[in-house]
């Protein structure tokens, strides 16, 4: 009796396989963008709350006040020209900029030298597959100190 004869035909046992390795490998594929995607938003929320905190403590009580990129930052909280620094390095992850969660607080309510400013940031993660979780908060937070 033949090996074949014996287990049955083995005819279709190329294309079972294809069809494991190749929805594992598209498994993994999506599973690397995927968390790409993340480092990419999660290090783009990192540096945009960095650049908020620098324009803040540069931009301290010694300039003059308005609405320009030069104006002074402060003392109230969420100053138009620091969330603007912010969105605008944050524009560089693909994200919805409505989306985002911009904080600034002076803890001493004041924008004077050597008080403490801080900028957090919090984007609420949209997968592109369903695996992940809606309710995936991404986001940073960055404290200095004003020098001017």
């Amino acid at each position: 009796m033949s090996p074949a004869g014996r287990f049955g035909s083995r005819s279709g046992s190329s294309l079972v396989e294809f069809s494991v390795t190749g929805l594992m490998t598209i498994l993994m594929m999506l599973f690397v963008v995927e968390m790409g995607r993340i480092v990419l938003v999660c290090l783009t929320m990192a540096n945009a709350a960095r650049a908020g905190v620098r324009y803040a403590i540069v931009h301290g009580s010694t300039r003059a006040t308005g609405s320009t990129i030069n104006s002074a930052s402060g003392p109230a909280n969420n100053p138009t020209e620091v969330v603007t620094v912010t969105k605008n390095f944050a524009s560089a992850a693909p994200i919805t900029l409505s989306l985002l969660v911009i904080t600034v607080t002076y803890p001493n309510s004041s924008n004077a030298p050597g008080q403490p400013v801080s900028v957090s940031i919090v984007y609420p993660y949209d997968p592109l597959t369903t695996y992940f979780a809606k309710t995936l908060r991404l986001g940073s937070a960055a404290e200095g100190i004003i020098v001017f």
